[in-house]
């Protein structure tokens, strides 16, 4: 399961939305480092597709799909030196695929803490930027030292001087221009400005009316680098405490919605390069993961090992039109079943039956 990690200055909201994401119960409170150590939970991924496949095949269990959430100890000035609980902070985030920001865009006399989301971005990204510089420098020395043995030089030393340049203009690698052939020719260095960045603006309740021109400047600054959204953090985890049919009315009471966070984690799940096909019946109706571009044996194999050893072939149908259906028995009565073989590109929101032998 691929893990996403929450960064954020202290009382930037992180641990709260930590808990809204898992349902967990992280410390929080208004003073520096009450995140001490590394929480991990699982977070859910709320899919009205797979609720509807539930409802038509009258399933008996729903399993949904998921990734885990990574709380880390907050960063301050120095951190990349040790400053804080810096260094656990960065063992950390070394660990995790892709990463989450938490800025403060609301003033509180009662939180310390940044409440300018830019210069909350900018605090981060220096500190990773500058613990990128020391790794991305170290490995430098030791490849060219490799490299006076060796009759051709390696190619990683040019991509990491092109790294090193970069991030010695104080630019993170998610903002830079080099390319993904060059990025991913670093994967093997865990540069912690190389995983793909969401950014989540935590805004006050009154703060929501004008999400669009508090998220405007932060949206501008992280350019292509990231994705942006805003939501009030402490308004969602009250409500994700709550039954859903309660946390539905209170939502609605607020003129939320659904909420943002189920759009917090969409895109987290999409930040991980993930997606969702669906198996449906009358015993289980469940939601894989799949890497993005995944064919439908690596698929089958998501479901057991045997199904992609054996597979020969598999029967899909788009979830809406299934829906349409009313059941798989109609659908395929009414010839809507495709038979998809060995080279057939999974797309989100498939649902598969596969057919297989070992």
């Amino acid at each position: 399961m691929e893990r996403l990690g929450l960064v954020g200055l202290p009382n930037s909201g992180k641990s709260s939305l930590f808990n809204a994401l898992t349902g967990g119960s992280a410390l929080v409170a208004a003073h520096p480092f009450s995140t001490t150590t590394t929480s991990v939970g699982t977070a859910y991924l709320p899919d009205k597709r797979l609720d509807a496949l539930a409802q038509m095949s009258k399933s008996r269990r729903v399993v949904r799909a998921g990734f885990e959430v990574v709380d880390i100890a907050s960063l301050v000035a120095g951190s990349a030196h040790g400053e804080g609980l810096g260094n656990k902070f960065l063992a950390g985030i070394r660990e995790v695929d892709a990463l989450l920001m938490v800025v403060r865009s609301f003033h509180d006399d009662q939180v310390s803490g940044e409440s300018d989301p830019v210069a909350g971005v900018d605090s981060l990204e220096l500190e990773l930027v500058l613990a990128d510089l020391a790794t991305a420098e170290a490995q430098l020395a030791k490849w060219t030292k490799a490299a006076k043995s060796a009759k051709k030089p390696p190619a990683e030393i040019d991509s990491i001087k092109q790294a090193i340049e970069v991030l010695g203009e104080g630019t993170p690698l998610y903002r830079s221009r080099l390319g993904e052939d060059i990025r991913a020719s670093l994967s093997g260095l865990f540069l912690l400005t190389n995983k793909p960045v969401l950014v989540v603006v935590n805004l006050g309740e009154d703060q929501l009316s004008s999400h669009e021109e508090i998220l405007r400047p932060v949206a501008e600054h992280m350019g292509e680098g990231a994705q942006v959204l805003g939501m009030c953090v402490q308004l969602e985890a009250e409500a994700a405490r709550l039954p859903e049919e309660e946390r539905e009315g209170l939502l609605m009471e607020l003129g939320l919605g659904e909420g943002a966070l189920p759009r917090v984690a969409a895109a987290a799940y999409h930040l991980l390069s993930r997606r969702t096909f669906f198996t449906t019946g009358e015993k289980e109706s469940r939601a894989w993961t799949f890497k993005v571009g995944a064919h439908a044996p690596e698929c089958a194999g998501v479901i057991h090992s045997d199904l992609q050893r054996g597979f020969i072939r598999a029967e899909v149908i788009h979830w809406d039109e299934l829906i349409s259906f009313g059941s798989w028995a109609a659908a395929r009565s009414a010839g809507k079943i495709r038979l998809e073989g060995k080279d057939y590109e999974v797309q989100d929101g498939d649902v598969l039956e596969i057919r297989f032998n070992v």
